[in-house]
C-alpha cells in the first residue's frame, strides 16, 4: 500500500491537503459530504492555531462561515467518517464510527507535523445510527474553551480551530442553537478504531492501522525487533503522563471509554469534563455516571484499563506464539503504574516546591490532599496559594483561609516547611517555579456555564472572547 503524499496540486485556497488516512484501504472509513446548513455565522476564528497550520487567515476570514460549517469543502479535501469500536461505560459496542464528525483531511503544520482538520456537528454519516449528526452550540463552546485551556496549560490535547453557529436548531430535550466546531488533532485513531477490526477478526487491518500509526506518531520504533510490542509501550507511556498531568490541575474527562483514548496521546472528546473546584477524589462530572467509574481518582486505573483492550487488538502481532505473546502483553501493561506513579509525583513534587527527591515526598503530598478533602479546600487556589506561602511564610494565612478550619493544614504546613528547608533553591526561584506549574486561572464550569448561556439564550458571544 502507497501511503505517499501526492503531487502538489496548485491549490490556492485557505488549505493545503496533504490526506494519508484516505489513502488507507476502504474499510478504516466511509467517504461522505458535510450537509450544507442556511445560515452560518463564524463566531470565533483561532488566528494563532490557524497560523501554526499555515493555514490563510485572511481567506478564513473571509470565507470561513462557508468552510468550517461545510457548506464549502475546500479544494484537496477528501471528506470522511472514521471506523471505530469502543467500551462505554465497561459495554463493549463493536460499531461507532464518526457519527456526528467528518475528517476533511490532514495538513503539515510549520514544525513539520501532520494535524487532522475534522468538523463536529456537520450532518449525518453511516455511522449516525439515528442521530442527526449534529451538534447544539452548548457542547460546542464546552470543547473550544476547555481545549484551549488544556493546550494554555501545556497539556498535549486536541485544538479547536473555528467555531461557527449553523443558523438552524437542533432537537434534544429542548430546541438549541446548532454549531460546529472544527477539531485539530494529531490524528483521530483511538483504541477503539483497533478494536474496530479486531473485534471483527480482521488482524490483517489491524497490522495496517498499526503501521500506519507507528509511522505517523513513533516512527523511531519501526526497525526495533518487535515493533508492535514497542508501539504498545510507547502509547501506554504516553497516556500514563497524560493522565498524570490532568490529575495536576483537577481536570476530570468525565467519559474515559476506549473510543476516547487516542493513539497520539493527546486529550480529546470534552463532553462532562470539568477542572474540580473543592478538592474530592471521588468527584464526578457526567450525570450517567452513577458509580463513579471515570471519578477523579479512578482515571489512572481506568487508563491502564483501557491500554488493556488495546494489548488485547495487538497481542496476535507481539509473537507468534500465543503464550509469549499474551506474557509480553502483560509485562508490558504492568509497566503503566510505574510510569504513571513517576510522573504524578514528580508533577506534585513541583508544585509543592520540591526540586529534590526523598522517600517521605509521597506521604507529605498525600497528607496534603487528605487534608484539603477534609477541609473542602479549592485545588487550584490551594496549589497557588502555596507559591506565595513558600516564598514568605505570612502567605500561609491565605492557604489557611482556602480551608474551610484553618487549623487543619497547619500541621502539614509544619511538615513542609521542614522538607523545603532541606531544598537549596532561594524562596523566590521556588515560588517562581511553582508558579510555573500551578495556574492562576483555569476555566471554572460555573463560568463555561454562563457563557454557553450567554450564547445559548442571547446570542451574547462577549463571554467567550474575553
Amino acid at each position: 500500500m502507497n501511503y505517499a503524499p501526492p503531487s502538489p496540486t496548485g491549490n490556492a485556497e485557505a488549505f493545503v491537503f496533504d490526506n494519508s488516512y484516505a489513502r488507507l484501504p476502504q474499510q478504516f472509513f466511509a467517504r461522505v459530504e458535510p450537509t450544507p446548513v442556511a445560515e452560518p455565522w463564524l463566531i470565533k476564528l483561532n488566528k494563532s492555531l490557524a497560523e501554526e497550520l499555515r493555514l490563510d487567515v485572511a481567506a478564513l476570514e473571509r470565507e470561513g462561515a462557508q468552510i468550517f460549517s461545510g457548506n464549502h469543502v475546500p479544494v484537496g479535501a477528501e471528506p470522511l467518517a472514521m471506523a471505530y469500536a469502543g467500551h462505554q461505560f465497561g459495554t463493549f459496542v463493536p460499531q461507532l464510527g464518526d457519527g456526528r464528525a467528518i475528517l476533511l483531511g490532514e495538513v503539515i503544520d510549520r514544525n513539520g507535523t501532520r494535524r487532522d482538520i475534522q468538523l463536529k456537528g456537520p450532518g449525518q454519516t453511516p455511522f449516525s445510527r439515528r442521530g442527526d449528526g449534529r451538534a447544539a452550540l452548548g457542547p460546542v463552546l464546552r470543547e473550544y474553551i476547555v481545549s484551549e485551556a488544556m493546550f494554555a496549560l501545556g497539556i498535549p490535547t486536541t485544538r479547536a480551530l473555528a467555531a461557527v453557529v449553523t443558523g438552524q436548531p437542533v432537537y434534544r430535550e429542548q430546541i438549541l442553537p446548532g454549531a460546529i466546531v472544527t477539531r485539530v488533532a494529531a490524528s483521530h485513531m483511538r483504541v477503539g478504531t483497533f478494536q474496530f477490526f479486531a473485534a471483527r477478526g480482521d488482524m490483517a487491518s489491524v497490522k495496517i492501522l498499526a503501521d500506519y500509526a507507528i509511522d505517523r506518531h513513533y516512527p523511531d520504533i519501526k526497525d526495533k525487533d518487535r515493533p508492535y510490542l514497542a508501539f504498545f509501550k510507547a502509547v501506554t507511556a504516553r497516556q500514563a503522563e497524560l493522565i498524570a498531568r490532568w490529575l495536576h490541575v483537577g481536570f476530570i474527562h468525565g467519559v474515559m471509554n476506549t473510543d476516547n483514548m487516542t493513539i497520539s496521546g493527546e486529550t480529546i472528546d470534552f463532553g462532562p469534563c470539568a477542572f474540580m473546584d473543592a478538592y474530592d477524589p471521588r468527584k464526578v462530572f457526567s450525570s450517567i455516571d452513577q458509580i463513579g467509574r471515570y471519578a477523579y481518582a479512578s482515571q489512572p486505573g481506568i487508563g491502564q484499563w483501557d491500554l488493556a483492550r488495546l494489548a488485547e487488538t495487538l497481542v496476535p502481532l507481539f509473537d507468534e506464539n500465543a503464550d509469549t505473546a499474551v506474557e509480553l502483553a502483560n509485562d508490558a501493561l504492568g509497566e503503566y503504574s510505574a510510569i504513571f506513579q513517576r510522573h504524578w509525583l514528580d508533577g506534585m513534587r513541583a508544585k509543592i516546591g520540591l526540586a529534590t527527591s526523598e522517600e517521605s515526598d509521597l506521604d507529605l503530598v498525600q497528607s496534603l490532599l487528605t487534608a484539603m478533602h477534609k477541609g473542602e479546600a479549592d485545588f487550584t487556589l490551594t496549589f497557588r496559594r502555596l507559591c506565595d506561602s513558600a516564598r514568605d511564610p505570612a502567605g500561609d494565612a491565605t492557604v489557611s483561609a482556602t480551608f474551610a478550619s484553618a487549623e487543619a493544614i497547619q500541621p502539614w504546613l509544619h511538615d513542609w516547611r521542614q522538607r523545603l528547608s532541606r531544598e537549596t533553591a532561594t524562596p523566590e526561584a521556588r515560588s517562581a517555579a511553582m508558579k510555573a506549574v500551578n495556574p492562576a486561572y483555569i476555566p471554572r464550569n460555573h463560568r463555561i456555564e454562563q457563557a454557553i448561556a450567554a450564547a445559548t439564550d442571547d446570542a451574547d458571544f462577549s463571554l467567550l472572547k474575553r
